[in-house]
């Protein structure tokens, strides 16, 4: 278990660390980088690979400290996306070496990019989403977003919002059934 830091603490410490504070930066580091892994190995295949990815998210997260406002995102949100960007770079870098083709075999080769109906479809999907999130009562739209967005634990989600963990379970299980019949409306 890392270093456990308030989310003020947090927003501190990156401010610092956009300062060149290094040892701030080890702060935000221990108080991370178990989470930010996580989120590394729920993309990418292996181990090894979440390990660079990891290693590559620290490099931005020095780099772009100093970009971070408390105003616009919560801290671990801002590193969390820092994360899951960065793991979806190297997932679609590696994905053509995997598949790669002599070039004589083009002519037979579909093209690997998503079809306008299809890109069209998920932004459609995606309204349907955020339209269906709407109608949920505010805390349950909040702790479902945080659990996708975070891969928060309910029991984080039950801490953090100073509710029993049964009660957390239940505004959960109740938004995901209401978000699953607006879905199927």
């Amino acid at each position: 278990m890392g270093l456990m830091l308030t989310r003020d603490e947090l927003a501190v410490a990156l401010v610092q660390a956009g300062q060149g504070d290094r040892s701030a930066f080890r702060t935000v580091y221990e108080a991370t980088s178990a989470k930010l892994f996580g989120v590394c190995l729920r993309i990418l295949p292996d181990r090894q690979t979440a390990e660079d990815v990891l290693q590559d998210t620290y490099v931005t997260v020095w780099r772009k400290a100093a970009t971070f406002d408390a105003s616009r995102a919560s801290p671990i949100t801002w590193l969390v996306t820092i994360a899951r960007n960065r793991s979806i770079d190297r997932l679609r870098s590696a994905a053509p070496m995997r598949n790669a083709a002599p070039v004589e075999d083009a002519h037979d080769l579909a093209d690997a990019g998503p079809l306008a109906s299809d890109t069209v479809e998920q932004a459609d999907e995606a309204a349907r989403l955020n339209g269906c999130l709407e109608t949920l009562e505010d805390k349950a739209r909040a702790v479902i977003r945080t659990a996708f967005f975070e891969g928060a634990t309910y029991d984080e989600l039950a801490k953090r919002e100073n509710v029993p963990l049964g009660t957390m379970k239940s505004w959960i299980r109740r938004g995901l059934m209401r978000l699953r019949s607006c879905l199927e409306a």
